[in-house]
């Protein structure tokens, strides 16, 4: 049993350390900077109050901080450095537990105070556990991948909306989520530009830059542009403004596809890559995804109900009086991982009988599409629980009237 709780509330450039005995008295209360030397200093002198405390050289420091990752990243591999056991309380549970303390006002000392009491009294917090190598980078290049995405999005949205400002009628004739109305817009981003470099020659130069279907492209560009003889105050600078957004997305493009391929290769050298691919709905990027939001193997997490919880697939109930059977699905989920397990089972709905079959009786049932999903994904937790445990990939059962037959 710990003799001394330690509670950090984590900053960027520095952290505050509340450490607290037994009995719930302030033993310390330093500010440390976020740098090597201060954090080994910090440690030693924690460990030397933990000895005091126990009245013998064998005091055990329990650590617990709101950050397991970003700012925190040196002082967690500091404490697991020196073997040290390192809880992690959300910064919800800070925030909330907060009402329970005396005074109104926020500092990061009562912050860091409240970290520590909280360690010392709650048995429902996880510790904080290091992924393998290939897991970490897996975190950072998905991560990335996600921003980009995000980018592109609001990129794509901005010069739709910059388009309807002075040419509406290429705005609507083409998707600009896809290569080729990018190109088109590389070279012509009016109506009198179009027209002025005509059918045939526009054809050609977009055959030329490999536009798949470029007559048809070159036609209804056209169309466009004789839909609309007038010229809108925002077209001088709004096209300008379209043609550099133009290139931003392909660069974007260029960029997710370079990351794609980074994801794939390294996802491709970690030990549960095949076992994982075998499922149905998981490709490389969503795999990469899962597998760097659970750390990279199960240890984490000590059962496959407690996987589905930190997922958001296991709903907790919400029951009072004569209310009873009100599940809801929980506050605290990493919603990455959800996601993740979401459109892993919205893809095997293409091709696993089982998961179709399974969503078909959910909706028979009448839950909703996406209540149907998340049922599916909940179960296919399972499945990847057990496969993940015993290394084993995943084999499509067999249908009962082939079984019968």
């Amino acid at each position: 049993m710990a003799t001394v709780w330690a509670g950090i509330d984590a900053g960027k450039r520095a952290h505050h350390c509340v450490v607290i005995n037994q009995a719930g008295t302030i033993l310390l209360s330093q500010k440390v900077e976020n740098d090597e030397t201060a954090l080994l200093e910090l440690i030693a002198r924690v460990l030397d109050l933990a000895d005091e405390s126990n009245g013998r050289a064998d005091g055990d420091v329990c650590w617990a901080t709101d950050l397991n990752a970003g700012g925190a990243a040196l002082l967690i591999a500091l404490l697991a450095g020196h073997g040290q056991h390192l809880l992690y309380i959300p910064g919800r549970i800070v925030h909330h537990a907060a009402a329970t303390y005396r005074g109104d006002g926020k500092t990061d000392a009562k912050d860091a105070r409240i970290i520590a009491d909280q360690a010392r009294m709650r048995t429902d917090l996880q510790p904080v556990r290091g992924a393998d190598q290939i897991s970490v980078d897996l975190s950072l290049l998905t991560s990335r991948r996600t921003d980009l995405v995000y980018d592109r999005v609001r990129s794509i949205n901005r010069l739709r909306a910059t388009m309807l400002e002075y040419f509406p009628a290429l705005e609507r004739a083409f998707d600009y989520s896809k290569k080729a109305p990018l190109i088109l817009l590389s070279r012509c981003q009016t109506a009198e530009g179009i027209r002025r470099i005509g059918l045939v020659r526009l054809t050609n130069w977009l055959k030329k830059h490999r536009c798949r279907n470029s007559a048809a492209m070159a036609q209804k560009a056209m169309e466009a542009a004789d839909s609309q003889h007038t010229v809108l105050p925002a077209q001088s600078m709004g096209s300008a403004l379209v043609a550099r957004l133009a290139e931003q997305i392909s660069a974007l493009d260029a960029e997710i596809a370079e990351v794609d391929a980074q994801i794939t290769d390294l996802f491709r050298q970690h030990a549960d890559a095949d076992v994982l691919l075998s499922m149905p709905g998981f490709g490389p990027i969503l795999a990469a995804t899962f597998l760097a939001n659970i750390g990279g193997n199960l240890k984490a997490f000590d059962t496959v109900d407690r996987l589905a919880c930190v997922a958001g697939l296991a709903p907790v109930p919400r029951d009072s009086g004569r209310i009873s059977g009100n599940l809801h699905r929980p506050r605290r989920f990493n919603r990455r991982l959800l996601r993740t397990c979401y459109l892993a089972a919205l893809s095997s709905l293409k091709n696993s009988p089982a998961s179709r079959t399974f969503y078909d009786r959910k909706r028979a049932e009448g839950k909703s599409h996406k209540q149907a999903l998340i049922a599916l994904a909940r179960r296919r937790i399972n499945v990847i629980w057990a496969m993940l445990r015993d290394h084993t990939p995943y084999q499509e059962p067999i249908p009962a009237t082939l079984q019968a037959a």
